[in-house]
């Protein structure tokens, strides 16, 4: 089970008229030594279970929450007619959102969370994909950049969905195996774009 949120975008115009346009789609940089309760994905980094720093739900049929999404920030400036859009985009793991039972750490349910956590990831590879190969122009950037995250994260929730359903959140051994199989063979796909 796996909770998402992303931010608004908000958009700086300096000038109402351009002629030339730029656009520049970048990952978040990570700071280096940064500990707040947010974990920016980066491909060498696993999950531990001391990430993990939320109050886990009782009630839950869960053993762990990863709570981890993807969103983007955008600006615009103009100078001398021409006109820089700049795309921010990042994933993250909320440690504050997300938990673990007590007596559940395991290194399986570990796995299993982290590939919630990579899927994440694989989908915001997909927006940014779908970025590069939009058609921008300086009338519609702001609608065509909101409805790409739209249909990305809609994708998103709906692939965490079938993970957790047809794995049983983990439960079906023979199905979350075959989950890993599919979830490394897309980074690995990744590593090598």
């Amino acid at each position: 089970m796996v909770k998402y949120f992303f931010l608004i975008f908000s958009v700086i115009t300096t000038e109402a008229a351009f002629a030339q346009l730029t656009v520049n789609i970048q990952w978040q940089s990570i700071k280096p030594g940064y500990s707040g309760d947010t974990i920016y994905y980066e491909t060498d980094r696993k999950l531990s279970w001391a990430d993990f720093k939320g109050r886990p739900d009782a009630a839950s049929p869960a053993a762990a929450i990863t709570q981890s999404g993807f969103g983007y920030r955008m600006s615009m400036q103009s100078y001398n007619n021409r006109t820089t859009i700049n795309i921010t985009v990042f994933c993250y793991f909320n440690k504050n959102k997300s938990w673990v039972k007590r007596g559940m750490k395991t290194n399986y349910a570990l796995e299993h969370e982290q590939h919630h956590y990579d899927i994440t990831y694989i989908n915001t590879c997909k927006f940014i994909q779908m970025l590069k190969e939009a058609k921008l122009t300086k009338s519609n950037f702001a609608s065509v950049v909101e409805k790409i995250h739209d249909d990305c994260f809609e994708a998103l929730n709906k692939t965490q969905d079938e993970y957790d359903g047809q794995t049983s959140n983990g439960r079906i051994e023979s199905m979350q195996f075959a989950w890993n199989k599919k979830i490394n063979e897309q980074l690995a796909a990744l590593a090598t774009d």
